[in-house]
């Protein structure tokens, strides 16, 4: 019953309460520091020691192109509080993002694996950046001090303490719906004044919630879904706010063309995580959108053979096979490929597959296992 409530998100009934937020709201003057005795600025000297681990956190993505980019698309987004933002991308396979009340955003290589342009990336960090205007974290602090359970709060924005704890402190520090309506509003406004394309932004949760959809424990998927609930009254809440819009800047090769060089690894990440299903939700999105990509191919091919469900051998060795046939697939093909020969005593067929990835990855750390099978 609480997962039905966590997923319930924002009713129809406040379409257009949420429209008229939009049209009324304007963006506040730059913050400035507050005293170090109140609420606000305990919270920001807090905020900026978890800043200082977060510099040294071996989690963050030190890729100085990508966070140049991001800080770019925040600034655009802030406006005149983009001196105060700081964006840090962090290696961590869930779709999140969040926003720290002194300006720190964290942003997860989940999230930049699963948008599909850059108009969808300003959807979720404009979202963002809507609750730090609005001051939404210290309204959190308050309520969560006023209920004792102020250690705990501070849970929410370590590395370390976000990726255990989020799902299951998210119940009781999690935004409320008008919070949450209003930064989607917020966030809409922003994506509108940069000139992004803003329906893009409720396509962001249709993907999500089929991907939840095709997981066997929901609540172990993405943590942003405890607080950011994925559901069908959002996505038709965010279609409703932008029905008047006409286009804007959606840059699918300009976000494509940054995380380049960062996909092999995310897609790594992905794999770990376990839950294959969601997954495959993924990469079939993935592939379609990009259908010549042998290194999709492989990796969808892998999930299947890691998941061993009925059929999925067969599956992944057709998709290993359309993989060489469009050609620079990853030598990581061959010994998959090799793995399911072998589980099914086809010998030759397994040791031609391992002798290839041999000869393709000599130097791979597993190199001297395989070379053992042959």
């Amino acid at each position: 019953m609480k997962r039905r409530t966590l997923v319930a998100g924002l009713g129809l009934g406040c379409l257009h309460c949420a429209t008229l937020a939009q049209e009324q709201w304007a963006a506040p003057a730059r913050f400035v520091r507050p005293e170090a005795g109140s609420d606000e600025g305990g919270l920001w000297a807090m905020m900026e020691r978890e800043e200082t681990k977060l510099r040294r956190s071996p989690f963050l993505l030190r890729d100085a192109p990508l966070r140049d980019y991001l800080q770019e698309i925040a600034c655009k987004l802030a406006g005149d509080h983009c001196a105060d933002v700081r964006v840090y991308p962090v290696r961590t396979p869930f779709f999140n993002a969040s926003m720290a009340p002194n300006g720190m955003m964290q942003v997860w290589s989940g999230l930049l694996l699963r948008v599909d342009n850059e108009a969808q990336l300003a959807a979720v960090l404009g979202h963002e950046i809507g609750h730090y205007l609005q001051r939404h974290s210290l309204e959190r602090l308050r309520d969560a001090k006023a209920r004792s359970a102020f250690g705990m709060f501070m849970g929410m924005f370590g590395i370390v303490g976000l990726v255990g704890q989020m799902a299951a402190l998210a119940g009781a520090f999690g935004f409320s719906r008008d919070q949450e309506r209003q930064a989607d509003s917020i966030g809409l406004a922003l994506m509108r004044r940069a000139g992004y394309d803003t329906r893009e932004a409720a396509k962001i949760w249709e993907n999500l919630r089929a991907e939840v959809a095709a997981g066997h424990d929901p609540s172990r998927g993405s943590p942003l879904f405890a607080t950011h609930p994925p559901s069908e009254e959002r996505s038709a809440t965010l279609t409703r706010l932008a029905e008047a819009d006409s286009g804007g800047f959606v840059g699918e090769a300009e976000l494509g063309s940054r995380l380049a060089t960062l996909q092999q690894m995310m897609l790594e990440d992905e794999l770990k995580r376990g839950q294959h299903g969601e997954t495959l939700v993924l990469l079939d999105r993935l592939v379609k959108r990009s259908p010549q990509r042998a290194d999709l191919l492989y990796f969808r091919g892998e999930t299947r053979r890691l998941r061993a469900q009925d059929g999925d051998l067969d599956l992944a060795l057709q998709d290993f096979e359309q993989a060489r046939a469009i050609g620079q697939e990853p030598p990581q093909l061959y010994r998959a490929q090799g793995y399911i020969h072998r589980s099914r005593e086809q010998t030759e067929q397994a040791r031609a597959a391992f002798a290839r990835y041999v000869e393709l990855a000599p130097e791979a750390a597993d190199a001297g296992l395989i070379k053992s099978f042959l």
